[in-house]
């Protein structure tokens, strides 16, 4: 069956222990860890988020990824978007998507995110750097790309007309920007491949053109950021004095009132691709230093996905990409996988948004 828009999830591959997360954080380390001890930390909180069909995966299983790809398929999400991670030249959180490069398995599709920023505790509250992304020069660029290469060759990975879908988070960062992705196509070319299809992710900024970065289409990520903006509002007496004297700016807004700015105010004259936040509550991180979205529902999300699935509905088939942030971030109340409160409500609700 035909779609209204192509959905694609970003997906956060940090479910299985690394040998630099025990170093980091204790031994058998993963988002779970967060997930699991998460408290609620004002009346109406809902927390903690406790999966329900598909458990406390690990990703080093084969059959831990079958299922969310065979979940994920049912509900009509297209396809996953990893989050990549190279540090010149080092790679984190690589054993899932190496595992399904090399086994072949599941058969679903997938692109890749390079999540090129640094690690760091600031959300612990302090800013210890644990990783720094750095970028030694066009060496680098080009090591990068011949990995790159063999997932862009691989007959399950998403494309735009042929040329392989490839999400920068902050392409502002890496220094010539222009030349690299120049330098990019050129081994594209190169290696056979008609073209690349490069996204920027733009933060918020609705000014931000995406051609000048030589890419060829933006994602503004629209979370709100804490700079008074967007009206803060407590949604009872009761909730306003449980929090008087929070010296630990722990941010509440209601989901409903913040829909209107999830998704960009302006029709940019180039490519853009609505992403939209089904929910957010990072607390089980950053504890009461989090921001939470209060009373998100997947019937109120069901209305900002058929927004973001109207906005795409004039481009040509391969371009009506809407993506979802995300599919399994569970640590920061971010997820449609099933919990033990919603069940597949929001899978549900994608699915019905979805159909023609």
């Amino acid at each position: 069956m035909s779609h209204r828009a192509r959905l694609i999830a970003f997906h956060l591959p940090q479910f299985h222990p690394t040998p630099e997360n025990d170093a980091w954080w204790g031994k058998g380390f993963t988002e779970w860890t967060n997930v699991a001890k998460a408290q609620p930390l004002f009346p109406g909180h809902y927390q903690p988020h406790v999966p329900a069909d598909l458990g406390f995966y690990d990703l080093r299983l084969p059959e831990a990824r079958r299922a969310q790809a065979d979940l994920a398929r049912e509900y009509g999400v297209e396809g996953f978007c990893y989050y990549h991670y190279w540090f010149g030249g080092r790679r984190m959180l690589e054993r899932p998507v190496e595992e399904i490069l090399r086994l072949r398995e599941p058969d679903f599709p997938f692109c890749l995110c390079w999540a090129n920023h640094s690690w760091n505790t600031a959300w612990q509250g302090t800013t210890d750097t644990l990783i720094e992304q750095v970028y030694p020069g066009f060496d680098d660029h080009a090591a990068h790309f011949a990995w790159l290469l063999q997932a862009f060759t691989d007959r399950r990975y998403l494309t735009v007309d042929g040329k392989p879908i490839f999400v920068i988070y902050k392409p502002d960062d890496i220094p010539d920007v222009r030349k690299v992705t120049d330098f990019w196509r050129q081994r594209a070319a190169h290696a056979g491949l008609p073209g690349l299809h490069l996204i920027g992710v733009s933060h918020r900024n609705e000014t931000w053109d995406p051609r000048s970065r030589g890419l060829d289409a933006s994602t503004m990520q629209a979370l709100p950021n804490r700079d008074g903006r967007i009206p803060r509002r407590y949604l009872s007496t009761k909730l306003k004095l449980a929090l008087e004297g929070n010296k630990h700016e722990l941010t509440i807004w209601d989901y409903e009132e913040i829909l209107p700015s999830l998704l960009r105010s302006n029709r940019p004259e180039w490519r853009d691709y609505p992403l939209v936040l089904p929910n957010w509550d990072n607390t089980p991180r950053s504890g009461m230093r989090g921001l939470v979205f209060h009373d998100a529902t997947p019937e109120k999300f069901g209305g900002l996905l058929r927004e973001a699935i109207s906005r795409v509905n004039e481009n040509q088939p391969q371009e009506r990409i809407v993506f979802l942030k995300a599919w399994n971030e569970w640590a920061e109340g971010n997820h449609v996988e099933p919990d033990q409160k919603w069940g597949r409500a929001w899978l549900e609700v994608i699915r019905d948004e979805l159909r023609p």
